[in-house]
């Protein structure tokens, strides 16, 4: 039989002659649970949002990313690009030119990042899953149309309903400066908005995206493009992936960048990480607190005990085999709070996750709020609780035992 943990077993669950300290016992349990149940409930709301960001970066940015290691522009030719066209595990590849641009619409003017595409990414692209208003058309017959994000059209009062053009405007990089007459100096074209897409706030600020060849024509580059865009089979494999990239940057060398989507994105999926980890760490804190009840009730545990104490050294037990039974009573509430969190905040984990049951207010992508569990947050959640519950136990009893 294990001493100290039958006798915390008896202290925990045995009826104290104070009621107020199985009323703070009672509490510390159920503030342990709700804060153990809340953490995980967060978290997997948290990986909820992430998992759909995710998958609108998905749809939006390929797998790899090539572009210059110097200069803006480039033209897709040699060895490289042609084994890409022949590997097996390549979906499909295109061509993308892409610049800041001043674009005017019925009276409205501002900045935005313009995307030219070509017919591959008409064809393939996943933007159509996330357009709000309008088709996803880039072509109507020989004139040129556009897709425009959310935010930017809801700042310049753009839709696919109206008549007008979207007038987009680029500096002449070979024209001379005019003073007299400084639009001259300037290179334009009209685009009528074919629709509105939404996939991520970022996104829809500021992207519009226009036919390569309109993109070629406003920049003055007739031949090259700013990146190549290589989309992957939906079977590939994490090795597979790893040997396209490590095979394509060793072919096109120290003059090209393949960037994966986390590097495509990397500032976004750095935020991203620090938020979780944030929400953790406040959630923890929240959870410390909550835990200083039971330094409250192990406090009078001890005090009312004393008589226990004397009868225990009476019988040769040492301070620290006596600590111990304090330690382990004061763990367990904390265990048992715990425990009955964890079933609890899986538990209604997963019938969100399969029932919906509560929904996202307003029109989001989802009807309800997303969660997706995980066992690592189980596992790390569990862990901090167990820590924090043991070290919140050795506060009051190493001051009523000090070491000698």
């Amino acid at each position: 039989m294990n001493l100290p943990l039958f006798i915390a077993g008896r202290y925990l669950f045995a009826r104290k002659s104070h009621n107020v300290i199985n009323i703070i016992s009672a509490i510390s349990v159920i503030g342990m649970a709700v804060g153990t149940a809340a953490l995980i409930i967060f978290l997997s709301v948290y990986n909820g949002f992430d998992a759909i960001i995710r998958k609108s970066l998905s749809d939006l940015d390929p797998d790899y990313l090539i572009t210059p290691a110097r200069g803006k522009t480039f033209i897709p030719e040699g060895e490289a690009f042609d084994w890409a066209y022949d590997c097996p595990y390549v979906l499909n590849m295109s061509s993308v030119l892409q610049e800041n641009v001043f674009v005017s619409y019925d009276g409205r003017q501002g900045v935005a990042k313009a995307k030219g595409v070509d017919s591959v990414y008409e064809e393939e692209s996943g933007v159509r899953d996330y357009v709000r208003q309008g088709e996803f058309l880039l072509h109507n017959g020989t004139l040129p149309m556009a897709a425009v994000g959310s935010g930017f059209a809801y700042k310049m009062g753009i839709s696919p309903n109206f008549l007008a053009p979207l007038e987009i405007w680029f500096p002449d990089r070979e024209g001379s400066i005019s003073l007299t007459n400084p639009m001259a100096s300037v290179r334009s074209l009209k685009a009528r908005p074919s629709c509105v897409f939404s996939i991520n706030s970022d996104t829809d600020a500021s992207l519009i995206i226009l036919p390569l060849e309109s993109m070629r024509s406003l920049l003055n580059r007739p031949d090259g493009v700013s990146g190549v865009e290589i989309r992957l089979v939906p079977d590939c494999t994490r090795r597979q992936k790893k040997e396209v990239l490590g095979t394509l940057q060793e072919k096109l060398g120290e003059n090209f960048v393949v960037l994966d989507r986390i590097h495509q994105n990397e500032s976004l999926y750095k935020m991203m990480k620090y938020e979780k980890a944030s929400l953790f760490l406040i959630l923890v804190f929240i959870i410390i607190i909550i835990g200083f009840n039971i330094f409250g009730s192990l406090s009078m545990l001890i005090i009312e005990k004393q008589e226990d104490i004397g009868t225990f050294r009476s019988m040769g037990a040492t301070d620290p085999l006596i600590r111990r039974f304090f330690v382990l009573e004061g763990w367990m509430i904390s265990l048992l709070g715990l425990a009955i969190g964890l079933v609890l905040g899986v538990a209604l984990t997963l019938i969100q996750q399969k029932f919906g049951i509560i929904p996202m207010p307003g029109n989001y992508l989802v009807s309800s709020y997303p969660v997706q569990l995980k066992g690592s947050d189980v596992l790390v959640t569990s862990l901090s609780v167990a820590v924090i519950g043991y070290l919140i136990a050795l506060i009051p009893v190493s001051t009523a035992f000090p070491k000698r």
